[in-house]
């Protein structure tokens, strides 16, 4: 298992900015494909981002497209969210996921992911 903690979260107004990070420890950080996903108040969780371990493609939702990038740090373990212009639909609470390289499911399905952070609230003020 490996075990994962967000930081980053905050308010911030309409069009700013904020770095989300992802720590991980326990099993080899290297071994695992990331992603981010978000659930809002009532809301289903949704996917986000993600980064393959293999070949370090990235893939993002629609709604974040342009202004979201996913990176990774396997020095430091770490996997970080840049939002920019960020929008108030944009609010809710942002997870972090693993899931193990082998798994070839589909990045953008939280069943695929066996390991969550807590979460960190983002508030985007209009």
């Amino acid at each position: 298992q490996v075990q994962l903690v967000e930081s980053g979260g905050g308010l911030v107004q309409a069009g700013g900015s904020l770095r989300l990070s992802c720590a991980a420890s326990g099993r080899t950080f290297g071994n695992y494909h990331m992603g981010w996903f978000r659930q809002a108040p009532g809301k289903e969780r949704e996917f986000v981002s993600a980064i393959i371990l293999s070949s370090g493609a990235t893939y993002y939702a629609d709604s974040v497209k342009g202004r979201f990038t996913i990176s990774r740090d396997n020095d430091k373990n770490t996997v970080y969210l840049q939002m920019n212009s960020l929008k108030p639909e944009d609010t809710a609470g942002y997870y972090c996921a693993a899931r193990p390289y082998y798994n070839h499911g589909s990045y953008y399905d939280a069943a695929q992911y066996a390991n969550w952070g807590q979460g960190t609230q983002v508030t985007v003020s209009s």
